[in-house]
Parts: C-alpha cells; sequence; structure tokens
C-alpha cells in the first residue's frame, strides 16, 4: 500500500469507487464489481434492497460487508428531509455504519445537486455522526464550505450523472483539488477509461463510477478498463508530465555526434 486513498482515516488501496446499479442482474454486478478491483462500493438505500425487504434478493449476499466498505448514497432525494431520512436508514439497516454518500438533487432531468439544500443536509448530518462524502457540482467555492461543513471528501461532478461526456470543466476541478483538504473524488459523467486517466491526472484522489461500467456492451471487461485507467493515471500524475510545447524537440541530442 504505497499509494493509499485515505477517507476519515481509514486506507484503501483502490482509488475506483462503483455503484451496484442498472446491470442485467446480481451476477453481472457481482462480476463487474470485483473486475474493478474496488474496495467502496455505493449503493442506493431507496432503490436496493440491503435486508429492508427480507423477501427479495439481497444486495448484501453478492457485497459481503468482510469484502467491501459499503457505501450507502441517497439517490433519488429532491429535498433534505429525503437524505437525511435515508441516511438515517442506511445507519439502522448497516448497525450503525456511519460513511454515507450525500446527494441532493435539483433537477430530473440533469440530475444536477441542489447545492443549498446539499449543505443544509450535510450540516445537519455532520451534527448527526456521519461521515459525510459529498456530491455537488464542480464550484469551487460550493467545494469549500462543504469541506468547511465537516464533510470527509467532496465529490464534483465532471459532467451530468449517466452522461459519459466526460471531464468538462477541468480547470474548475483542479481548483477544487489544489484548494481541498480532504480527498476530492471525481464523481459522475465519466464514460470511458480515457475519461477516467484524465481525471486521475488532474490530481483527484480517486473516481466513483457506475454507468460508464454498467452501460458499456462488455460491464466486466469496462470495468477491469477503468481498474487500470484509475491506476496509469495516478502513475502519470505522480510522474508529472512532460512540458508542452509548440515545436518538436529530438527524442537524441545531437550535440557531440560524428557525421
Amino acid at each position: 500500500m504505497n499509494d493509499p486513498l485515505v477517507i476519515a482515516g481509514v486506507e484503501y488501496n483502490s482509488r475506483l469507487l462503483v455503484g451496484t446499479g442498472k446491470y442485467k442482474d446480481m451476477q453481472e454486478s457481482k462480476l463487474a464489481t470485483e473486475a474493478s478491483g474496488a474496495e467502496i462500493v455505493t449503493i442506493a438505500i431507496r432503490r436496493s434492497n440491503i435486508g429492508q425487504n427480507p423477501d427479495e434478493p439481497n444486495l448484501l449476499d453478492i457485497l459481503p460487508l468482510d469484502k467491501y466498505t459499503l457505501l450507502p448514497n441517497t439517490a433519488g432525494c429532491y429535498n433534505v428531509d429525503d437524505a437525511v431520512r435515508t441516511c438515517r436508514l442506511a445507519r439502522e439497516l448497516l448497525d450503525g455504519h456511519d460513511l454515507v454518500k450525500l446527494e441532493v438533487l435539483g433537477d430530473e432531468k440533469t440530475l444536477f445537486p441542489d447545492v443549498a439544500a446539499t449543505l443544509q443536509a450535510a450540516e445537519i448530518l455532520v451534527k448527526d455522526g456521519f461521515k459525510i462524502m459529498v456530491y455537488t457540482n464542480d464550484d469551487p467555492i460550493m467545494a469549500k464550505r462543504l469541506e468547511e461543513a465537516g464533510c470527509v471528501a467532496i465529490m464534483p461532478l465532471a459532467a451530468p450523472i449517466g452522461s459519459g461526456l466526460g471531464i468538462r470543466n477541468p480547470y474548475n476541478i483542479l481548483e477544487i483539488v489544489e484548494n481541498a483538504n480532504v480527498p476530492v473524488l471525481v464523481d459522475a459523467g465519466v464514460g470511458t477509461a480515457s475519461d477516467a486517466a484524465i481525471a486521475m491526472e488532474l490530481g483527484v484522489d480517486g473516481i466513483l463510477m457506475n454507468t460508464a461500467i454498467a452501460a458499456a456492451q462488455d460491464p466486466v471487461l469496462m470495468a477491469h478498463a477503468m481498474k487500470n485507467a484509475t491506476i496509469a493515471g495516478r502513475q502519470a500524475f505522480k510522474a508529472g508530465r512532460m512540458p508542452r510545447k509548440r515545436y518538436a524537440s529530438a527524442s537524441s541530442p545531437i550535440d557531440g555526434t560524428f557525421f
């Protein structure tokens, strides 16, 4: 573990976080999750069964708690009360689990966050003892306010959820990274492996994705590709890329050669 991702004091080998929705069945979700190498897996409490419906398939049967850190999320919540209630339900179902992903949506078409409501919900949940990883827009000012409210990780979107458009505002993401004192993870908008690599090369601490894997023609193979791209992007960031130049520069110098 030479370069761990640290969230709320816990170290993780993988910087790729994945979701569990949109797969054709639980077996495909299981195989794609394994191929991704992810250690943190997010689940939509309002849409997934983790024990609240005993007569239905339980997601925990394929995502055992001794292997994965579950990240319950508030997907589908459009107001503060619903988001807070959903987090409290997750904590009850998971025996006091306090790490959650907060999202309060403001628009059904774009699924952009309602940042004012998100900040209000974050403040309530932090006071209630939750460790909040928060989905937000790519506004550096709001990112800093959410950090100051006590969120343990900031998760700006790269593009609308499920759009696959890639990193639309890289300089905004870069500004958030450079000013954050908590992990920054790109959440939403990644469409393919090159998008993941570009995000990691900006210096983000990790990426969360679901649709980019689940909607691929071969989700298991795409999950493996995303794992590799996340690793490669992180390594490239740490290595430091060469300066961009307007003109060619010979790979082999000619000084001192004989003609």
